[in-house]
C-alpha cells in the first residue's frame, strides 16, 4: 500500500509507519491520521529473509561439534576401545542405490556396483585377529600378597600341555588408558606366543591405583625393590612361574610408555627374577620423582639412574613422538651399555615392512649376540611399533617390534648362581 502524503507534502520517517499512536509529521501539519491510516506491516514483512541469520546458527553447532569431538577424544585415552565384532563374509553388491546411505530416498533406481575382494590385511593385524587355537587358554586371575592385590590375564599357548621343557616367560605392562585384552590385540604376542612356545602375563593396573591405568613409574615409593608396585608385580611373576610350566632362567619383562618405565624399573630391582627388558616408548629408571618432573622428563628427556649391574635391553622409540621425547630412549640405551664392558657398536639401517624407515644401534662382542639393542622408527609416532590396527596406539607402518623383541628376549638367559647371587645383593 503506498503511503499517503500529508497536507504539509513532508514524508514523514518511515519508523513512524505503524505506531499504535497518531503523531504529527511537523509543527505546519496537523495529519493526525498519517500512522493510523497505513495498515499494520503483514507478518510476510516482518519475517524478511536475512542472508545473516542461518550464519550464526552454523558456527554454533560447528562449536558444539568440535567440543564433544575433543572431549570424546580426551576421554578415549581413558576409556578402553570396545572389542570389534568379526566381520562376516562381505556381500558384492553394496546398495541398491549407490551413493546413498540405507533409507534415503532416490530418485530412481541404478544398477548394482560390484566390489572386489578386499586386500589382505598385513602380517600384525592378521595375526592379533587369528582365532585361539585349540589347547590354548586366555583368562583372568587374581594375585594376592603382602604388598597388595592386583589382577592380570594369563596367556598358555596350546604347546604349554604337551611342552618337554618348561616354557619362557613374558611379563607385558600395557601402556595408560589400556588394557590386557587391548595390548594383547595390539601388540599380537599372542599369536606370536603361539607360534614361539611362551608363555605371556598382562598385568591389569586398577584404576583406584591411578585414574587412567598408568603404572607409577614416577613415584619415589614405587621405584625401589621391596616396596610400591615393584614389589606386588614381581610377586606376581614368581607366582606364575612357580604354578605354570615357566622356566625360571627365561623371564623377559617388557611394556609400552608408562609400562616400559615400569619394566626397567622391575630389571634393574629384581635382576634375580628377569633376564632381559624391552621399553617401547619410555623413560629411563629414576627419570622423575614426582608427577611435575614426570612432564619434564617427558618433554625434554632425562638420563635417571645409572643401572646397578650389567642387563640385556631392547629399546624402541619412534622420532616423532610427541608424548615421550625420543631422547629418553637414548638415555635408556645409553645406560644399559654402559653397564658392559668391551662391546663393540655396530649400525643398521632399513625400512619396515609397512613403510618407516629405522635406524638400529647394536652393542655386542665380535659378532655374537647383541646385548643392547636401540631402534629408532623414523616418522613413528606414540604407538607400538608394527602393532594391529585393531589395538589402541599401535602402528602397523614400524617394523615388528613383538617380533624383534623376542628374538632379542630368547637369546639371553640366566643361571641359577647368577639368579641366587642377585638376589641376595638384593636382600643386603
Amino acid at each position: 500500500m503506498r503511503l499517503r502524503r500529508p497536507s504539509c507534502g513532508v514524508l514523514p520517517p518511515r519508523s513512524w509507519v505503524g505506531m499504535p499512536r497518531p503523531r504529527l509529521c511537523c509543527d505546519q501539519c496537523s495529519a493526525t491520521t498519517y500512522a493510523t491510516a497505513l495498515p499494520a506491516p503483514s507478518k510476510q514483512t516482518r519475517s524478511m529473509f536475512n542472508p545473516f541469520k542461518k550464519a550464526p546458527a552454523r558456527n554454533r553447532r560447528q562449536v558444539r561439534k568440535a567440543t564433544a569431538t575433543a572431549l570424546g577424544q580426551m576421554a578415549g585415552a581413558m576409556v578402553p576401545k570396545p572389542a570389534k565384532a568379526k566381520a562376516g563374509p562381505r556381500s558384492k553388491t553394496v546398495s541398491k542405490f549407490p551413493g546413498r546411505t540405507p533409507g534415503r530416498s532416490s530418485a530412481g533406481p541404478k544398477p548394482p556396483v560390484k566390489i572386489s575382494k578386499a586386500t589382505p590385511p598385513s602380517t600384525a593385524t592378521a595375526r592379533s585377529r587369528a582365532p585361539m587355537p585349540r589347547g590354548a587358554s586366555f583368562g583372568w586371575c587374581r594375585h594376592d600378597c603382602a604388598v597388595g592385590s592386583l589382577g592380570y590375564k594369563l596367556y598358555l599357548p596350546a604347546s604349554a600341555r604337551t611342552a618337554v621343557r618348561p616354557l619362557p616367560v613374558l611379563v607385558m605392562l600395557h601402556g595408560c588408558g589400556q588394557t590386557p585384552d587391548d595390548f594383547a590385540t595390539g601388540t599380537g604376542m599372542n599369536a606370536l606366543a603361539e607360534e614361539l612356545g611362551f608363555i605371556v602375563v598382562y598385568p591389569a593396573q586398577d584404576r583406584r591405583a591411578q585414574q587412567n591405568r598408568c603404572w607409577n613409574w614416577y613415584r619415589r615409593g614405587d621405584q625401589g625393590r621391596g616396596a610400591g608396585e615393584p614389589a606386588l608385580l614381581a610377586s606376581l611373576t614368581r607366582e606364575v612361574v612357580n604354578t605354570a610350566p615357566a622356566d625360571p632362567a627365561r623371564v623377559y619383562v617388557a611394556g609400552l610408555s608408562a609400562g616400559a618405565s615400569m619394566a626397567l624399573i622391575l630389571a634393574a630391582t629384581y635382576p634375580d627374577i628377569f633376564a632381559a627388558v624391552g621399553a617401547h616408548s619410555g623413560l629411563a629408571w629414576g627419570a622423575a620423582r614426582d608427577a611435575t618432573t614426570a612432564g619434564l622428563a617427558m618433554r625434554h628427556g632425562a638420563p635417571g639412574h645409572r643401572c646397578p649391574g650389567p642387563m640385556p635391553t631392547i629399546v624402541f622409540h619412534g622420532d616423532g613422538d610427541k608424548v615421550v621425547h625420543v631422547r629418553n630412549g637414548r638415555f635408556i640405551a645409553s645406560r644399559a651399555a654402559a653397564a658392559y664392558e668391551g662391546l663393540r657398536r655396530t649400525e643398521v639401517r632399513g625400512r619396515g615392512h609397512g613403510g618407516h624407515p629405522f635406524a638400529r644401534l647394536s652393542h655386542r662382542r665380535g659378532k655374537g649376540r647383541s646385548f643392547t639393542e636401540f631402534w629408532v622408527v623414523e616418522d613413528a609416532g606414540h604407538a607400538w611399533s608394527g602393532g594391529s590396527r585393531a589395538g589402541r596406539f599401535a602402528d602397523p607402518a614400524g617394523p615388528d617390534a613383538s617380533r624383534a623383541i623376542m628374538r632379542f628376549f630368547l637369546q639371553h638367559r640366566t643361571t641359577a648362581k647368577q639368579r641366587k647371587a642377585a638376589q641376595l645383593a638384593g636382600a643386603a
